[in-house]
């Protein structure tokens, strides 16, 4: 019966590399190729529009960066949310703990000391009395 502790190493089982792999590198170098091309040419395109289009474009995009900067925000507040709900975790509920196991520790100290001094001290000094007169009767015993 095998138990868990007790398997050899051919038994293990294999961990997978979490390097990504050169196929996966040169899609990601594609993607960012395309994007740089596309932005680009509507930076050429841009240039070469009349100035209504321009500005149309313009307030688009800062539109745009205005709504990016309401959900930043929002996540920002999110965020400090949850910290603040991990570190009412960690003083109410994770710090009870930590003192009841402390407790737990101290008085666990506190009974060992006990059973060294009264009971495993007391065994161990009279098997030594024992191993002497065992000693002494070996020495007095008479050799046939």
């Amino acid at each position: 019966m095998s138990t868990p502790l007790l398997e050899s190493p051919e038994d293990s089982p294999v961990v997978e590399e979490t390097s990504p792999s050169p196929s996966r590198l040169w899609i990601v170098i594609l993607i960012a190729t395309i994007i740089v091309g596309l932005i680009g040419t509507a930076i050429f395109f841009l240039s070469k529009a009349d100035l209504s289009t321009t500005s149309r474009i313009r307030d688009i995009f800062i539109i745009f960066m205005a709504f990016e900067s309401i959900v930043i925000g929002v996540a920002l507040v999110v965020l400090v949310v949850q910290i603040s709900t991990l570190i009412n975790l960690l003083q109410n509920e994770v710090k009870p703990i930590l003192k009841s196991t402390k407790e737990t520790v101290d008085t666990l100290k506190g009974t060992t000391e006990f059973l060294s001094s009264n009971l495993v001290e007391p065994v161990i000094k009279l098997n030594g009395y024992l191993a002497g007169m065992k000693q002494l009767f070996d020495l007095f015993k008479f050799k046939k």
